[in-house]
């Protein structure tokens, strides 16, 4: 499988000249898209009319500033649909935003390994999307299939595409340490890492209903704290109001169910 390592490598390359390229160039929003994210993205669907279109202007933006290609996979419409809906999602709240810290995606065909590889002969194929560190600087790798998922699925309160921008947002300041520095005034730190370490404590506890995988660390819970608040908003809201109310603040939105 190192055929691919080198391809992806390659694929970096291509996207970080491509980014340069391409900055401030934004095409017109395809109008069948509209159907296609009310079809596919719950969130969208319940913007006014007036957000929807804001909507769409700031997933062309996203667009237009990051590199998108498959590897071993043709890229589709709604690939591409999903993963800036993915973006544009946990920074709505947020009249200018760029991610200034993501070149590229690589779209992927199924889940992979800690060697990128996807082989489906290998157990050790959990990983459904990662932020690159490195020589991955600046690069996020999906899997098309968990990125799928986590928008057909609104029940079960995971989104990989949102988690893994979740993660980008986190690292801005260059520390992935769930503090959002970014979106978090400064006064609101120590409270929100008191209620961080209660709530991994319930988690590790079994005595919570956030996913098990938030109880790892600081960054990890805050991005499956921020899968829940935007997939399920009506019961993170009812079982978690304290922490409901501190990601309202941090999102500076209140999604609708």
């Amino acid at each position: 499988m190192a055929y691919i390592l080198i391809s992806v490598v390659i694929l970096l390359f291509a996207i970080h000249f491509y980014r340069k390229a391409q900055r401030h160039r934004i095409k017109p929003f395809p109008e069948h898209w509209h159907g296609l994210l009310l079809e596919n993205v719950h969130y969208y669907s319940n913007l006014s009319k007036e957000k929807q279109k804001v909507f769409q202007q700031r997933m062309m933006q996203f667009l237009s500033e990051v590199y998108i290609d498959g590897v071993q996979l043709e890229l589709q419409e709604l690939d591409k649909i999903l993963i800036a809906a993915s973006a544009v999602i946990p920074v709505f709240g947020f009249p200018e935003w760029h991610y200034t810290n993501l070149s590229g995606i690589l779209l992927y065909p199924d889940n992979f390994n800690e060697d990128l590889q996807f082989s489906s002969k290998d157990k050790s194929r959990i990983i459904g999307g990662i932020v690159g560190n490195g020589r991955f600087e600046k690069q996020m790798i999906l899997s098309k299939k968990a990125l799928y998922h986590g928008f057909k699925n609104q029940s079960d309160k995971n989104n990989t595409g949102i988690h893994e921008f979740v993660h980008l947002i986190d690292k801005l300041d260059d520390f992935t340490d769930g503090i959002p520095e970014r979106l978090t005034e400064h006064q609101y730190t120590i409270p929100w890492l008191k209620l961080i370490h209660k709530e991994m404590e319930a988690i590790n506890a079994n005595k919570s209903d956030i996913r098990n995988y938030g109880g790892t660390n600081e960054a990890e819970f805050f991005a499956v704290a921020a899968e829940y608040f935007f997939e399920r908003p009506d019961l993170l809201k009812r079982k978690h109001p304290e922490l409901y109310k501190m990601l309202v603040r941090c999102f500076k939105q209140e999604p609708k169910k």
